[in-house]
């Protein structure tokens, strides 16, 4: 194995001529260094293989910039998704992410949590409301700037991004009744996030307001098989719905799979579905999924933007507090839509 070799910013100095800290001007945004020792200092640190090390760097001004992706659920399409446009948004920002599972349901989340704060993490996002929420507060002691996402935790200091959920749900009403639905249906998992549950209140209280009781049926994980079981415990009832809101579109795969094969339901000519995410496989053409979609992109741009921003201190008891939109895509699964 061949051992690693780090050239260090002398050794630059050394073969370009110049002193150290021409050297050090050459590789900081915005400081002043003649064309010339600019132009000699880039091809001895071309020749040499040299690269800045932002860690020291950053250690001298008490950044790292490292920032935690604190993640359960990491397989699901929308969770994969969201964490990749984080990344990018990080990326860009000249950060680095580093990413702690917390699926485990052992002191592993925690030790890896501690690992990362050994390493000088600036910040940390966490990304579903599944983390238990010491993790929130052992950040926040360590003195991390901090975002959650699909969280409803209150403590003061961390930028909460939210979607209106529960709006979005008496959309999926409304739509429900203009396709002439009226034994309507909530398919949820028992993961209980603060945004299912929305999504959930949301539905049934929009349904109420119109004079119509919701079936609410709830299984297991947020998952594609979850929702087979949704529709064979929903669609072997007597009374039943022919309007079905899934708590995401994950779900509603599963539930639409189940509901035609199974039961040879077409799906919207008998039975309506709408889903949440717009996950890749909503627009599937077996699936022509009628959904929300999350704004990925402004959730990672917010969150990152609050972070690089050094105005992170509001007045006493004035909460940091996002809540984005979700726009309605329609396709095939409503009729009508």
């Amino acid at each position: 194995m061949p051992q690693k070799v780090f050239v260090s910013a002398q050794e630059v100095a050394d073969r370009a001529g110049v002193s150290r800290s021409a050297v050090s001007r050459t590789f900081t945004l915005g400081a002043s260094v003649s064309p010339e020792t600019r132009r000699k200092v880039i091809e001895a640190a071309d020749a040499l293989g040299y690269h800045v090390n932002h860690l020291a760097r950053g250690l001298m001004r008490n950044e790292s910039g490292i920032v935690c992706l604190i993640v359960s659920d990491m397989a699901t399409p929308h969770r994969s998704a969201l964490v990749k446009a984080l990344a990018q948004e990080l990326q860009h920002s000249g950060k680095i992410a580093m990413l702690v599972n917390t699926d485990l349901l052992d002191g592993s989340v925690d030790l890896a949590l501690r690992q990362a704060i050994r390493y000088r993490a600036d910040a940390s996002i966490i990304v579903s409301g599944m983390p238990d929420k010491s993790i929130t507060q052992l950040c926040l002691k360590n003195g991390q700037r901090l975002v959650l996402i699909n969280r409803d935790d209150e403590q003061e200091g961390p930028l909460r991004i939210n979607l209106d959920d529960e709006e979005a749900a008496g959309r999926v009403v409304t739509a429900f009744l203009r396709a002439g639905r009226r034994r309507l249906a909530f398919a949820n998992s028992e993961a209980g996030t603060p945004s299912l549950m929305a999504r959930e209140h949301g539905f049934v209280a929009a349904a109420k307001a119109h004079g119509l009781e919701v079936v609410v049926e709830r299984y297991g994980w947020t998952s594609y098989e979850s929702g087979r079981v949704l529709a064979q415990r929903l669609l072997t009832l007597s009374g039943r719905p022919d309007a079905v809101f899934c708590a995401t579109d994950l779900l509603a795969c599963g539930f639409i799979d189940a509901a035609r094969h199974q039961f040879f339901i077409r799906v919207p000519d008998q039975l309506c579905v709408a889903g949440f995410d717009d996950i890749e496989q909503a627009s599937w053409a077996s699936y022509q999924l009628t959904t929300f979609a999350q704004p990925l992109a402004t959730i990672a741009r917010e969150a990152v933007s609050w972070l690089e921003s050094n105005e992170t201190a509001k007045p006493e008891g004035q909460a940091h507090a996002i809540r984005l939109h979700a726009d309605l895509v329609w396709r095939g699964s409503i009729r009508g839509g």
